[in-house]
């Protein structure tokens, strides 16, 4: 009686192991399959729903459940891009964001390299504490923000909310570019004075096309965390210089919350960011892979 059971226990053979390997293979690529699917379904669903929303009347929005639009408009886009309430607000973020990307990588860039490339006194707990700042809440440094441009006269300015960001921006763009500069190696440095060449010529025309990955990351989240922040943007700023993260936060009037508006303004502000991350792409995948990321 133990015999049969003994031989149905037994390995298989040489002749059915690629049958074996192949169904599980292929009984692991369809968990795979199924996870990624759902996983794409849910990351989706939400912009779906917004877009799916910025198309329909209010009145659909909080009547009726729909998987698209029943009275299909496009009047709540046409809102955004006649209302100067509305459209100066993505011009006011794109100003200062633009503007604090350049000083960032600005101050970043030399900043990496001398992180990089020598050691000084207190350069471990330099670096330690340019990232403790990017760790602190931006709520911490409201205060002192607040009253130093009041004082300066730099209230409801692009400059203001750009300089603020520097704070989160410059340690974050640091910590990414020094580890692309790590990875260089000095001799190429050495061999540039040798054939001499001056310091600003080296860095500008050599050095960085050899990490213009790490640029274009740090470039890339530097945006996203200036384009995409709202507590600094909307107390910094009243009228002039005013974001759209903060036009998007009242938008409550007396008839009610404007759904529609609401939510094209949503569709339109992941636009800039889809933009940038379509040209930086294959860089952001090269910091992955140096694991900077």
């Amino acid at each position: 009686m133990d015999r049969p059971a003994a031989a149905h226990l037994q390995p298989p053979t040489p002749v059915e192991l690629p049958k074996v390997k192949r169904a599980a293979g292929e009984a692991r690529f369809q968990k795979r399959t199924i996870f990624l699917i759902l996983y794409l379904v849910f990351a989706i669903l939400p912009v779906y729903w917004m877009v799916n929303m910025s198309f329909k009347t209010n009145a659909e929005i909080l009547s009726t459940f729909s998987l698209w639009p029943q009275d299909f408009t496009w009047a709540h886009y046409r809102t955004i891009f006649t209302d100067e309430s509305w459209y100066s607000g993505y011009i006011n973020s794109l100003i200062y964001v633009a503007i604090n990307t350049v000083i960032s990588l600005a101050v970043a860039l030399p900043a990496a390299y001398a992180f990089s490339r020598y050691s000084f006194l207190g350069d471990k707990h330099v670096f330690f504490w340019l990232l403790t700042n990017r760790m602190t809440p931006p709520a911490v440094f409201l205060l002192p923000f607040f009253q130093l441009y009041t004082t300066l006269g730099l209230m409801d300015t692009h400059i203001a909310v750009a300089l603020a960001h520097l704070l989160f921006n410059v340690p974050l763009a640091v910590w990414i570019l020094e580890g692309f500069m790590s990875g260089i190696p000095r001799e190429i440095d050495e061999t540039a004075y040798i054939d001499g060449y001056s310091f600003p010529r080296f860095f500008l025309t050599i050095f960085i096309p050899l990490i213009k990955s790490g640029v274009g990351v740090a470039a890339f989240f530097c945006f996203m965390f200036s384009w995409v922040e709202l507590l600094m943007a909307r107390t910094l700023t009243s009228v002039d210089a005013k974001p759209i993260v903060a036009t998007m936060t009242r938008t409550v009037s007396a008839s009610g919350m404007d759904w529609g508006v609401l939510a094209a303004a949503g569709v339109l502000t992941i636009v800039p960011g889809a933009i940038v991350i379509w040209f930086v792409r294959h860089y952001i995948a090269k910091g992955f892979a140096m694991g900077r990321v």
